[in-house]
């Protein structure tokens, strides 16, 4: 018996008062090994993913891809060692849109996901999930993101471990696969909202006097200020991807991960951001291949890519390249990876953006793009307060205003063609509209008929006005346009009068203003506008829309036709619309109606509209009120107009 106080040890040093637990320990401790073995082997298996994500840049402002763009030795390093994606797209051209395509794998119009910024929150289609939430689910990854998540939908449980400024892989457990997106602001829009004492006393790196405008922009000191300060940012969004791949090669794990570089949308100086032209949505993408799983792509290190890809693809190519199931209901597919292609075009939607609203498709296949306009009568330049705070959005109005501009130029400031066809390689800006053109007539009837079928495919709910589809849809978005295909493919018809002549679409119009259906009526005043053609019979039938329908946002349309062709005075009707609105989404699209007609040809004049006139107001309420009486937002309206 050993002495007391005294430990008895076994040959290999253990107390023998703990024998009888120590193979319980040995047990124990030899399983946490093992586990961590395996966990190990099993990450191995499997490659790790990080985005790169810089806000507001599309390809024009990255010499990788474009002609006077910023030198990015970073970015470039990644392309040597992977994958250049030519034709890359955002599916919309701003924030909130395109971030909630990114997630969903979805096409913003069928789930309802499609306005910036969003009025309601759409659920996730049935049977959907945000594709991290399966790489946690089917394979155990560790998922973060870093730190803008800014969707129009809403996001369900189990997608992120983490979300915030402080995310990051090297939270995981050991051996953890992981996918790591980040956002970098440095390239936001709101890095332009400098002050002219700013452009006088900070100079840029870039020479402004060397920098090359799009040939829309006026060549101005303003103008080549702005874009070269916008090149810096460039530069700085390079530095930042180097530094994510120095941190990927101090932990050793470069060679084991997918790095993905790509802006998330276009942008950003005039005519970039929310607009539907490659300034709007041709982004940057390289993909950085690690060489532990080149086996799993087929293209060459430092191979360019000619196909198209669309951010509705980016998340089925992640789980395809992870080896997790992709989910059917999406409308992506991979671009990389087993069974992997990519399209011969894409699809890009700009609905409403903040206050401003428009309604415009776009395809573009091979070198040819296609821009639908179903409001033909906007222009893009129509007032949004968050664009006008750029000093190169004033100044390009003010001489507008003065007459000081080219036909080049001229063309954001006034209405536009329903349908524009533009020739990417011999004029890569879109400024040269060939849809008259009958040596490219077989070209545009193709992208038609390509973009009409789209557009019926999805059932896209932007043809219901956005206050009844968030009134009546958003339980079930994609659920509610198929039910109502039918109804939506015939608004469909009646849009598509635009493109005949008035001859042949006036007895189409007139059925569309006398249907039961309010929103055929809707649909009625929109294309008699398009045509701004106002024989008196027609007028006759608008003008009684505008004073007794029973819908106001028909009201507002008839009243709209009558100001456009000069056929009656808009804004009784106007003013009545809105006190019949039931809604604030409706009211701010009734007065989208007031400041296109204040500030179009016709010059009618809103500025009298109080809040005493509206039944539902809101900040865009506020923000279109103090526009039209010539005074800026409210303070507080101002501030809650948050970075999109």
């Amino acid at each position: 018996m050993a002495a007391a106080g005294k430990k008895k040890l076994d040959s290999h040093g253990h107390d023998t008062h703990f024998r009888v637990g120590y193979p319980a320990m040995r047990i124990f401790t030899t399983f946490f090994i093992t586990a961590a073995m395996n966990l190990a082997a099993y990450a191995a298996e499997r490659p790790n993913f990080v985005w790169i994500i810089s806000e507001d840049n599309s390809i024009h402002y990255l010499d990788h891809f474009f002609p006077g763009g910023a030198d990015t030795p970073h970015i470039k390093a990644l392309a040597a060692n992977g994958i250049t994606f030519d034709h890359a797209f955002s599916n919309s051209p701003v924030c909130s849109v395109a971030r909630s395509t990114l997630i969903t794998g979805c096409y913003a119009p069928r789930i309802g996901t499609q306005y910036h910024r969003r009025s309601a929150m759409a659920p996730m289609p049935d049977g959907v999930r945000m594709f991290p939430s399966y790489l946690r689910a089917q394979h155990g990854y560790y998922t973060t993101n870093r730190s803008k998540t800014d969707y129009n939908a809403k996001p369900g449980k189990n997608v992120w471990d983490e979300s915030s400024n402080k995310a990051h892989w090297r939270k995981r457990k050991p051996g953890q696969p992981f996918f790591h997106k980040a956002s970098y602001a440095i390239s936001h829009e709101s890095s332009l909202h400098f002050s002219a004492q700013a452009m006088a006393s900070q100079p840029t790196r870039h020479d402004p006097a060397k920098v090359r405008l799009a040939p829309y922009h006026p060549d101005t000191p303003t103008l080549r200020y702005t874009h070269a300060r916008y090149l810096d940012n460039i530069v700085k969004i390079d530095e930042v991807v180097g530094r994510v791949v120095a941190e990927l090669k101090e932990d050793g794990l470069l060679e084991d991960t997918f790095v993905f570089y790509f802006g998330d949308h276009g942008g950003v100086l005039p005519r970039g951001k929310g607009y539907a032209y490659e300034s709007g949505l041709h982004v940057p993408l390289v993909v950085r291949v690690p060489k532990n799983f080149r086996h799993l792509v087929k293209e060459k290190p430092g191979s360019r890519q000619q196909g198209f890809v669309g951010f509705i693809d980016f998340g089925p190519t992640v789980l395809n390249l992870a080896g997790a199931d992709i989910p059917k209901p999406i409308d992506g597919r991979p671009f990389l990876g087993k069974g992997a292609a990519t399209r011969d075009f894409t699809f890009g939607y700009a609905d409403r953006f903040d206050e401003k609203y428009d309604l415009v498709r776009w395809v573009r296949k091979g070198r040819f793009s296609y821009q639908r306009n179903y409001q033909p009568f906007n222009f893009d330049s129509l007032q949004n307060d968050y664009r006008y705070r750029q000093l190169a959005y004033r100044e390009w109005r003010q001489l507008y205003r003065a007459g000081r501009l080219n036909a080049a130029q001229r063309q954001f400031f006034e209405p536009r063609a329903a349908e524009a066809l533009y020739d990417i390689e011999n004029d890569p800006h879109e400024v040269n509209n060939l849809a008259g053109d009958p040596g490219h007539a077989k070209t545009l009837a193709g992208l038609r008929s390509l973009l009409a079928t789209q557009v019926r495919r999805l059932n896209d709910l932007s043809f219901f006005p956005e206050p009844y589809m968030v009134s009546e849809a958003m339980d079930n978005p994609a659920k509610f346009g198929r039910q109502h295909a039918g109804q939506i493919a015939r608004m469909v018809a009646i849009a598509d009068l635009q493109l005949i002549e008035f001859s042949k679409a006036k007895a189409g119009i007139e059925r569309a203003l006398q249907s039961k259906d309010r929103w055929a009526r809707y649909w009625g005043c929109i294309v008699a506008s398009a045509h701004g053609q106002a024989p008196e019979d027609l007028a006759d039938l608008v003008e009684i829309l505008a004073y007794d329908d029973p819908e106001p946002l028909v009201r507002a349309r008839a009243a709209e036709f009558l100001g456009l062709t000069g056929k009656g005075d808009p804004r009784p009707m106007i003013k009545s619309a809105l006190k019949m609105s039931q809604s604030e989404v409706a009211t701010n699209l009734i007065l989208n109606t007031a400041v296109l007609l204040q500030d179009g040809r016709k010059g009618i004049k809103f500025n009298d509209l109080t809040s005493d006139d509206v039944n539902h107001s809101g900040r865009y309420v506020a923000a279109r009120l103090a526009y039209l009486a010539g005074r800026k937002p409210p303070v507080k309206e101002r501030k809650k107009n948050k970075k999109g």
